[in-house]
């Protein structure tokens, strides 16, 4: 078998699971969903019919996943982060015609029991603090903390937060890339 599915997960007929993937104990994952290759879901992780991740996901335990999230390769996923896909639900009113799309960009990283309300982009390589809610957009390389989400300054690829000079320039100290902060955007311009 090209990936691994613990006995007590449930993969229903019509998924896509990419080579090297593991889905661990007492997963679901329905019909229409697609994982990517190397993924690793935790337990007790849900995804829907409509999901997609991409290569080297990473969902750690008790996440859902709802029809309307995708997300690029290299999404980190923290313990019990939460995502929403109707605005306003209402247990009366069935609105699956509602659902509102939300886009995890690149090497994104939410931290645990974080909560995303739909309809929005997390940018690429952006970093959502534990416990955060984020109630709209995030820019890529962006650091965003609390309740509601706001953002505390900027990340690196590594993950290490960045000072930027008079210039607008700083280095990751890990990897030494260098990255250019300019109207509100930062880019890395090795």
């Amino acid at each position: 078998m090209e990936y691994y599915v613990h006995p007590t997960a449930i993969v229903d007929e019509g998924c896509q699971i990419g080579a090297g993937s593991k889905i661990w104990h007492f997963c679901h994952l329905m019909s229409g969903s697609v994982i990517g290759a190397r993924c690793i879901l935790g337990q007790n992780v849900f995804v829907a019919t409509g999901v997609s991740l991409g290569n080297g996901v990473k969902v750690q335990n008790n996440v859902s996943l709802y029809t309307g999230i995708r997300c690029e390769d290299d999404v980190f996923l923290g313990p019990s982060a939460v995502f929403t896909n109707v605005i306003n639900p209402r247990s009366f009113l069935e609105r699956k015609t509602e659902y509102r799309d939300t886009l995890l960009k690149r090497g994104c990283s939410i931290g645990a029991n974080a909560t995303i309300i739909c309809g929005v982009t997390l940018g690429a390589y952006c970093l959502i603090g534990a416990g955060a809610v984020v109630t709209k957009s995030v820019p890529d390389y962006a650091l965003v903390v609390g309740n509601p989400a706001r953002q505390m300054g900027w990340v690196s690829k590594y993950g290490h937060r960045l000072q930027f000079d008079a210039a607008g320039r700083a280095n990751c100290p890990e990897s030494g890339a260098i990255y250019q902060l300019e109207a509100g955007t930062v880019s890395e311009i090795n």
